[in-house]
């Protein structure tokens, strides 16, 4: 416990510990892609968390798949997010707005104006999500043109500075969980004839171009990375040369000199130690499933420099200083995770709000 509890150079930031609230979407902004009212609640009861990285946050109106998630491209995004920052900074945390473009992982009931989704080809994933309406396949989206992949790097570009005009301390780029960076990756997700397309170099294009992008705007010191090799549920193949692309991608963000990498681990580990010595900022490493006394091992290997605390963090505001006393954890109420409104979400109870009761 001495580790995760010494304190943590990451980018600009000293932090006072090796946790990190990893991003979790949670469906609770405003239909205009506004922050909901009792966002900046939830996440300032999670300020012992010391860096909290929100839930995905769409660069652009393409980019919005699901039902009430929020946007960073307009001035009332900018407006509704420095309520949160200014909730966290006030209670002593720091924040990075997870920048995610959700691709063809869409329905068209979901997004403005209900736009067809946009994807490097025109395959469908052929998975299902929830709507308005209820549950239904994902939309079969259109593909992007040349210039619209162009425009899109772009737009990460802006929805970065409107992060940081919102009072974040950095940003995400959501290059994981079969989104749209990641479907960049796979071949079966991403038939391109052009530059963004056949090759591991021309796969792993667009990423770059958004991370060389984020970085140029903000900061490479402002600037972290997610991805999740092998990742499943969105019906994306890598193909045989995955973890080639992999290795090519992560010593070229590398030289970019980000704040840090953040890798949602599938169980590869010998994918995981290459990457490990590919990289040579700090290194979050995301385990589903870990057991609490587990927490530390990556530490202690050397393997990670950060430690993300997911669905524990959700369900616990607390969470830290449960860790720290040994004290029991809430369990997540995964019926509440998407529902709306205040219950799931900011009434989880506290060690000392229990010891009162």
């Amino acid at each position: 416990m001495t580790e995760l509890f010494s304190p943590f150079s990451l980018g600009r930031l000293e932090l006072p510990h090796h946790f990190v609230m990893a991003p979790m979407t949670r469906n609770r902004a405003n239909p205009d892609g506004v922050p909901g009212e009792f966002t900046p609640e939830y996440y300032a009861q999670r300020a012992s968390l010391g860096l909290l990285i929100t839930e995905g946050t769409q660069p652009n109106a393409d980019g919005q798949g699901y039902v009430n998630t929020p946007g960073i491209y307009t001035d009332e995004h900018v407006a509704g997010w420095r309520r949160v920052t200014d909730a966290l900074h006030d209670a002593g945390a720091a924040t990075y707005v997870q920048l995610m473009h959700a691709g063809r992982i869409a329905h068209v009931d979901n997004t403005p104006h209900h736009r067809q989704p946009v994807a490097p080809s025109a395959i469908a994933s052929g998975t299902d999500m929830y709507t308005p309406s209820g549950k239904a396949p994902t939309s079969t989206p259109r593909a992007l043109t040349t210039a619209e992949v162009e425009q899109t790097v772009q737009d990460f570009r802006h929805a970065a500075a409107s992060a940081i005009a919102a009072g974040a301390d950095g940003v995400e780029i959501h290059g994981a969980n079969n989104y749209l960076v990641q479907q960049f990756f796979a071949p079966n997700a991403n038939e391109r004839t052009d530059q963004y397309g056949g090759s591991i170099e021309n796969r792993a294009r667009f990423a770059l171009e958004v991370a060389a992008a984020v970085a140029d705007e903000i900061g490479a010191d402002r600037t972290g990375f997610r991805i999740s090799p092998g990742s499943q549920g969105g019906g994306l193949d890598e193909g045989p040369s995955g973890n080639d692309l992999y290795r090519h991608l992560v010593g070229s963000l590398n030289d970019l000199g980000l704040a840090y990498l953040h890798v949602f681990h599938f169980g590869d580990d010998e994918l995981l130690a290459d990457l490990r010595s590919l990289w040579k900022q700090p290194l979050l490493v995301l385990r589903g499933g870990r057991q609490l006394d587990e927490y530390e091992r990556d530490l202690a290997s050397g393997l990670a420099d950060g430690v993300p605390v997911g669905h524990l963090a959700l369900a616990n505001p607390d969470f830290v200083e449960r860790y720290r006393a040994g004290a029991p954890m809430n369990d997540a109420d995964v019926a509440t995770f998407f529902n709306g409104g205040a219950h799931g979400y900011v009434d989880y109870p506290t060690l000392s709000a229990a010891a009162g009761a």
